[in-house]
């Protein structure tokens, strides 16, 4: 899925997802932003503008720079991993990276909430989960 390409390399890059994703007993719904809603974002998903403004512009630099891109980039991919599937209207779901979503049918959309995230569409659907393709990226932080 080309329009996914970028968060699919993220999944593979975190291995508390992908261990997830590729154990068979685990059904697992992923919610994954466009490119384009990546590329939108006013930060990479491994940056935090508090480690900017504790550490300055070196945040990211060295050993413990790269732990602190990792550890973000953790937070903001398992922020879009839910623990459910199939995954039915209002039903809420914990996500892997702490707290509970639902999604909604309002105008003939469906809206991952809170935040009123729009699905795309559904991509994939396997055994065990499903991938929804979304226009944007939900709330990651923690």
């Amino acid at each position: 899925q080309r329009s996914i390409n970028v968060f699919a390399g993220f999944t593979r890059d975190i291995s508390s997802v992908s261990s997830r994703l590729d154990s068979a007993g685990l059904n697992t719904t992923v919610l994954a932003p466009t490119n384009s809603a990546l590329s939108a974002l006013p930060r990479k998903p491994w940056e935090d503008p508090e480690d900017y403004a504790k550490l300055g512009a070196e945040a990211y630099s060295g050993k413990d720079g790269e732990d602190r891109a990792h550890r973000n980039l953790r937070r903001f991919t398992e922020a879009h991993v839910v623990f459910a599937s199939p995954w039915k209207e209002g039903e809420k779901a914990e996500r892997m990276g702490g707290g509970e979503l639902w999604w909604e049918s309002k105008d003939g959309k469906t809206l991952i909430q809170p935040g009123n995230v729009e699905v795309e569409r559904v991509a994939t659907k396997v055994a065990n989960g499903e991938v929804w393709v979304l226009k944007d990226v939900l709330n990651y932080a923690s």
